[in-house]
């Protein structure tokens, strides 16, 4: 018997959120199709009856990924978070040894420049939303807060994470981190 189009969509949704993990930990090519259908139960041909290509799959996991992303950061400002939160939990030893359950830029940034146009266009999108978002952060505690001061903050708090990640001193992976949080710290201005 036939899987229903609720099971048939579960199945995908499943997929895409088990890519969008792996992808955060072993990047786009370390990826097994193979791999990610046993991981999600279900059988390594039937991967085509939900996509039509691997780049689709790419593209549609980096969404998700990124969303993940979008509301981990939306979730701590319900909870309250302002700036200076954000900025210490993005920077912390805690996002830095979980890259699966972490940011996708900071994962994957240096890769999406490889990928076709719709990942790209994804990417994009999630980085100008991300932005708009630091630019209102900032101007919370900094009125005179700038689009550059935002432009700053996200690719500091990305590239830090990705460094940090890549060090083998682990010394010098929590002076990054350290050092990048209580330089973005100024940015939210003097009385922050």
């Amino acid at each position: 018997m036939g899987h229903s189009r609720q099971e048939k969509a579960a199945s995908h949704d499943r997929i895409v959120r088990i890519a969008a993990g792996r992808f955060r930990e072993a990047g786009v090519d370390g990826l097994s199709v193979a791999g990610l259908m046993q991981e999600a139960g279900l059988t390594h041909g039937g991967f085509y009856r939900h996509f039509g290509s691997r780049d689709e799959l790419v593209a549609e996991a980096l969404d998700e990924a990124l969303a993940q992303s979008r509301a981990t950061v939306a979730a701590a400002r319900e909870a309250g978070a302002g700036y200076d939160a954000i900025v210490a939990e993005y920077l912390s030893p805690r996002h830095r040894d979980a890259p699966g359950a972490g940011c996708a830029v900071a994962a994957l940034a240096s890769e999406v420049g490889r990928l076709q146009d719709k990942p790209r266009e994804a990417f994009t999108h999630h980085i100008e939303a991300s932005l708009d978002g630091f630019l209102r952060l900032l101007r919370e505690t900094n009125p005179a807060a700038t689009r550059a001061d935002a432009l700053l903050a996200v690719t500091a708090l990305a590239g830090a994470v990705a460094i940090a990640r890549g060090v083998s001193d682990p010394a010098l992976s929590d002076e990054i981190l350290q050092g990048v949080r209580e330089k973005l710290a100024a940015l939210a201005g003097p009385d922050a």
